[in-house]
């Protein structure tokens, strides 16, 4: 609804959708759906939980955490500085509100996201505030409601933003392997990181009616494909018609059709098995402090002394990584593995050619690898889909995780994708979904994962294959949130601003290694791998088994469990660690 200006503006709105003038109070008493057309407008948080929760049974859960501006991020104007307009505009300390509360009198822990809040954008404290409240699901041993309405994963903090879709994603694991109920509600939008992972892996998805709801958004797919868009594209009926959500509910009755779910949930619940807490408090004080994590298994900070590679402009590592002759994951499969043996298929009708995967051997021992595929020819990178997996690549790659799995065989993944593919027939086909069941395998995957980023690390796409053990990272790739060109047509005057951006995001090896979230920087020979693919293979070999046997000594459990305390250490605490803090 838009308001109406002048005297009236507090009594009268416009609706959106059928341009009716309506009675504010009117309005409200119909939980701001236009009784004329059935418009829903966009709701706030606080509005929300007062809709769905029953009177005076909500219980807000602490929301303050360490201020973060973990990239020094500036593009036209500071991040703090849109941080506190946020705050400003909203009243809100970020763009969720988490709390305990029961909705027709079965409880329910529940997070629900404000789009107002700088479009609802996924930061390190809006992760670290849904892990929580599905943490304190877990401890109380109730459901988990998660209330969506975001534009995806926040750009302002890069790589550490992208981070939180796995962080969120584990705390949703063990609520599973507890037997707790997970519902997720997609209000409008929800599209993005969001979409790609906890919107879509909860057991059961609900869409309000009117919501949208994608893995890309509607101006990316226009620009992507050059074509016009289905009509009701990525609408809740689009959703339903296409077997992503499980049903879709009108405002009126949302509440009621929680209640029911929440009731048969109670019925039957086993008995708690402990499940272990993966807190972030140990490095809490020292993070926030400036200092570097204390060192763990599996974990450890890079070295502040020794030689370090070359440090060079990040929008020209971004050009080397994106080099037509870097050596691809065939490439890799020839000179790094021996003996690998392909397998095609996810099962369910497709074979995405982005993505290659199969049975090698490293150094005698059977491995299953995955990795994006582009190309070094123009044909190839067409055939190839540019390395931009589509949804039956990323289940292609989760069928073969989970053999790995069954079989005992160690996973190695090679990352290097401008993104998931944003194509009208991937949204048809479940993208969001089908890169958020990744995501939430990898978590709980009961056999070592390495992965490296050999090129372009993009976005949900990259972090489809990169939940692991241990992150490697080559030299001259990159990993980020979203592509500079995209971040500048956001939050600059134009996309000519892409070196800025690429500056900003802070995405080449070095930031990323100082952050965490890479464990070692394999070098590469004196200008890059394609100037010398053979040294490359010889140092990703050497690199691949330094980090690979050490996982194979350690008991499966303990797997898991060192793996879901590293990225619950992507939380608000670890944000609140500076770049250039060591």
């Amino acid at each position: 609804m838009t308001a109406v200006a002048g005297q009236e503006e507090q009594l009268w709105s416009r609706c959106a959708g059928c341009a009716s003038l309506l009675y504010r109070k009117r309005l409200r008493r119909n939980l701001d759906v236009c009784p004329e057309c059935g418009e829903h407008s966009r709701l706030g948080a606080p509005e929300r939980l007062r809709q769905l929760v029953d009177p005076g049974s909500l219980r807000l859960l602490p929301d303050r955490l360490p201020e973060a501006d973990p990239l020094n991020f500036v593009d036209v104007l500071p991040y703090p500085h849109r941080l506190s307009a946020a705050r400003a505009a909203t009243g809100l300390p970020e763009a969720v509100l988490c709390g305990t509360a029961t909705i027709g009198g079965h409880p329910a822990a529940l997070a629900v996201m404000d789009f107002r809040f700088l479009g609802g954008s996924l930061g390190a404290a809006v992760g670290e505030l849904i892990t929580r409240t599905a943490e304190r699901a877990l401890d109380d041993r109730v459901p988990l409601v998660l209330v969506t309405a975001s534009g995806g994963a926040r750009m302002q903090e890069g790589a550490l933003s992208l981070m939180q879709m796995a962080t969120v994603s584990q705390a949703i694991a063990a609520l599973r392997e507890a037997g707790l109920l997970t519902v997720s509600v997609l209000t409008d939008p929800t599209y993005g990181g969001v979409a790609a992972s906890f919107a879509t892996n909860t057991d059961l998805v609900i869409a309000e009616s009117g919501a949208r709801m994608g893995f890309a958004g509607p101006r990316v797919i226009r620009q992507v494909t050059g074509r016009a868009l289905p009509e009701g594209f990525q609408t809740a009926d689009f959703l339903l018609r296409h077997g992503q959500v499980d049903m879709v509910v009108q405002r009126r009755s949302l509440r009621g059709r929680l209640a029911a779910l929440l009731a048969a949930a109670r019925v039957g619940r086993p008995a708690r098995t402990p499940v272990p807490r993966q807190e972030p408090a140990r490095d809490h004080d020292r993070l926030t402090a400036g200092e570097p994590p204390l060192a763990t298994d599996g974990q450890r900070p890079p070295a502040d002394d020794g030689p370090q590679p070359a440090v060079r402009d990040a929008w020209d590592t971004v050009r080397t990584a994106r080099h037509p002759g870097r050596p691809t994951t065939l490439d890799y499969l020839d000179s790094v593995f021996d003996g690998f043996v392909e397998l095609h298929g996810d099962r369910l009708g497709g074979d995405c050619p982005a993505i290659v995967g199969g049975i090698a051997r490293l150094a005698g021992r059977h491995v299953m690898v995955i990795g994006h595929q582009k190309g070094h020819t123009t044909a190839d990178l067409v055939a190839r889909n540019f390395g931009m997996a589509s949804p039956a690549g990323h289940r292609k790659a989760l069928r073969l995780m989970r053999l790995a799995a069954r079989l005992g065989l160690p996973v190695v993944t090679l990352v290097d994708t401008p993104g998931a593919d944003p194509g009208i027939s991937a949204e048809e086909q479940g993208q969001a979904a089908a890169i958020a069941e990744n995501i939430l395998t990898l978590t709980v995957l009961p056999t070592p994962v390495v992965t490296v980023i050999t090129g372009e690390g993009g976005s949900g796409g990259a972090l489809a294959l990169g939940v692991a053990d241990r992150v490697l990272m080559l030299q001259h790739a990159v990993y980020s949130v979203i592509s500079p060109e995209g971040c500048a047509a956001i939050l600059w005057p134009d996309r000519s601003a892409a070196p800025q951006a690429a500056r900003a995001l802070r995405l080449t090896a070095p930031d990323l290694c100082r952050f965490g979230v890479v464990d070692e920087i394999v070098p590469e020979p004196a200008a890059a791998a394609h100037d010398d693919p053979a040294e490359t293979a010889r140092r990703l070999r050497a690199a691949l088994l330094a980090n690979l046997l050490p996982l194979l000594d350690v008991p499966p459990a303990m797997l898991v469990r060192l793996r879901r305390q590293r990225f619950r250490r992507f939380g608000a605490t670890r944000a609140g660690a500076q770049v250039g803090a060591r």
